[in-house]
């Protein structure tokens, strides 16, 4: 028996010698952490004593092991600290074979990579030190000299990829990292992941729109498909994978006249183990009552189920299990796309409309699925009569400049001919003469239809521009010169500056363009201001006022145009207007409608 013991320990000792420690290293929230790839056989014991760390620290870090480690999961260990003779190295000795780079404002580990045509491993490798997915401003890279102009953008591509899916294996539950490709902004990203702006920079660590680049690995909510990559696929998950790309046609039933409609409300109202509600599901949750208030006068009978997701999926699943969900006619909601799939698996085999009323989907497909937010690819429909051949466009920038809408501005002036003008608020004691960059007078000494756009994202240097250019116009009326024609297109996150004078709008012909407007002097928002004021004591935001749009427009559509799925037809139940339409090769029933905002020089405003 002690000689059966003394061999056993030897194949255990044996089997921890043959284990190889993991080469992939990656950074998650900070903390520097080994892949390891679970091999047949291993244990938490071997594998603390192959990583230097204890069995707790593991335990702690993979809480997926409770159940006992299984071959193939990938599984995090901390990198222990040491110190390296090459950690010891002097400058003089490592120029010799290294070439040193200086991390500069924005730049990403892709970027630099293809700047010295280098591979993202060999970087990674030699600079140990390094946080992939966050550079610091300064920080110092080596670059290995024998390795420049070694490798081309593919290679360096397939490369960053590789570390993401790295870092997806084991991410955060309910996270996973994104490559952001050339075009997507803050704005696009946060609606595509369903979060705010603000959501989206705290979960990177205060990153900023302007900081956004081409190339950056950022952190998203959601479970990434490759964080299980050692997991079978069933024939059943199959099928789900397959509606979700090929989506069948789906044909709807519309009810009749004597049938009660039921609807399911799925919303976010909490969080986590809040208790309190988010106060602006709450706004639409009250407003989504009111209209159905609206369509019971129309004589339809209707009933209403509210769910409260609590922004997470595994809770949409239960939901979907219960008796009064199953009973709906129509689904408004859940609000972010990563909770859709479940439901619009259900809504396709029983043929329920979905509504997506906040969020705009970008990876989702489905013939059942209806989007309230209006399709960023026709953002700019309302002005196109603004770039015109025959109008004169001028871009006026600063030293900020917000870089979603001036990528936005690019896009839509390609191929035609523009002009730039720098402005500088003119200083105490620099004269304000007609070669003044604060002085904008020399833009509109001229016959043609002028037509200017504001690069600027911070609000003092909007509103001095602004006040610059009516201080030009009335300058050049007051001479009794012709009155310039100009107009200014405005950056729709203007409506969020505090300080500045609005007036202006009305001076420089103002135009914006929004996904929603709701004028509080027309009849319908005045009747439905009181009507919100007298149920809930309080001023109603525009998140009541799209729960009011929503219900307007799909309880009522449910006893009839659903079955033309809403197709050809503009509904406008308070001031904004939606037509749903399908977007080039994609089955979902978007909104095509922005709102276009005239402010006019008579301080009136129009809507178009």
């Amino acid at each position: 028996m002690k000689r059966l013991c003394i061999i056993l320990m030897l194949l255990m000792g044996l089997c921890a010698t043959a284990a190889e420690k993991s080469r992939t290293i990656v950074y998650i929230n900070g903390a520097k952490y080994y892949i390891h790839t679970v091999q047949p056989g291993e244990t938490v014991y071997g594998l603390s004593k192959l990583y230097g760390v204890g069995e707790k620290v593991i335990l702690e870090n993979n809480p997926s092991l409770a159940g006992g480690l299984k071959s193939n999961e990938n599984i995090r260990i901390p990198v222990v600290a040491s110190v390296s003779g090459d950690d010891r190295k002097s400058d003089r000795k490592l120029r010799k074979t290294f070439d040193f780079h200086f991390v500069t404002k924005g730049e990403t580990l892709y970027a630099i990579s293809r700047q010295y045509e280098i591979p993202v491993r060999t970087i990674i490798e030699d600079n140990p030190g390094i946080d992939p997915t966050h550079l610091r401003l300064g920080e110092r890279l080596l670059i290995r000299r024998k390795q420049i102009g070694s490798e081309d953008e593919a290679g360096s591509l397939a490369q960053w990829e590789a570390y993401r899916q790295s870092l997806n294996s084991v991410a955060d539950e309910g996270t996973s990292y994104h490559i952001v490709r050339p075009g997507e902004t803050f704005y696009s990203l946060s609606r595509r992941f369903g979060i705010t702006e603000e959501e989206l920079g705290a979960l990177n660590n205060g990153l900023t729109p302007a900081d956004l680049k081409a190339g950056a690995m950022i952190k998203v909510p959601g479970e990434s498909e490759d964080a299980h990559p050692a997991q079978t696929v069933t024939p059943r998950d199959t099928t789900a994978l397959e509606i979700r790309e090929i989506p069948e046609e789906i044909e709807f039933r519309a009810l009749r006249r004597s049938e009660p409609l039921d609807i399911a409300l799925l919303l976010p109202l909490t969080t986590g183990n809040k208790v309190t509600a988010n106060p602006n599901y709450l706004e639409f949750y009250q407003g989504f009552l009111l209209g159905l208030d609206s369509v019971k006068r129309l004589g339809y009978s209707v009933r209403s189920s509210l769910f409260d997701t609590k922004r997470n999926p595994e809770e949409v699943g239960r939901i979907i299990d219960e008796k009064s969900f199953r009973e709906a006619d129509l689904i408004v909601g859940p609000v972010y796309e990563n909770e859709l799939q479940a439901v619009l698996h259900y809504a396709e085999q029983k043929h329920v409309p979905t509504v997506s009323p906040l969020a705009h989907i970008e990876q989702t497909n489905s013939d059942v699925l209806f989007q309230l937010a209006p399709d960023p690819a026709h953002k700019y429909d309302k002005v196109s009569d603004l770039f015109a051949p025959d109008k004169r466009i001028t871009l006026i920038c600063t030293a900020n400049t917000d870089k979603e809408f001036e990528s936005e501005m690019l896009a839509l002036l390609q191929g035609r001919r523009y002009d730039t003008y720098r402005f500088q608020n003119a200083q105490p004691g620099s004269g304000s003469g007609g070669n003044s960059p604060g002085n904008l007078t020399p833009l509109l000494e001229n016959s043609e239809d002028n037509v200017f756009i504001i690069l600027s994202d911070d609000e003092v240097e909007v509103d001095r521009i602004l006040a610059a250019l009516a201080s030009a116009d009335t300058n050049l009326t007051s001479r009794g010169r012709t009155a310039p024609r100009y107009t200014v297109l405005g950056n729709v996150r203007w409506n969020r500056y505090n300080n500045i004078d609005r007036t202006m709008f009305f001076k420089n012909r103002v135009v914006f363009i929004s996904t929603y407007h709701a004028k509080r002097d027309s009849e319908a928002v005045k009747k439905f201001d009181s009507a919100y004021i007298r149920a809930f004591g309080t001023i109603p935001t525009l998140y009541s006022y799209r729960g009011y749009d929503t219900a307007l427009i799909f309880a009522p559509a449910m006893f009839g145009e659903i079955e033309q799925k809403l197709e050809g037809r503009s509904f406008t139940p308070l001031q904004t207007t939606y037509r749903f339409e399908r977007p080039e090769g994609r089955p979902n029933h978007v909104n095509s409608d922005w709102t276009r905002v005239n402010y006019n020089k008579d301080f009136t405003i129009t809507i178009e």
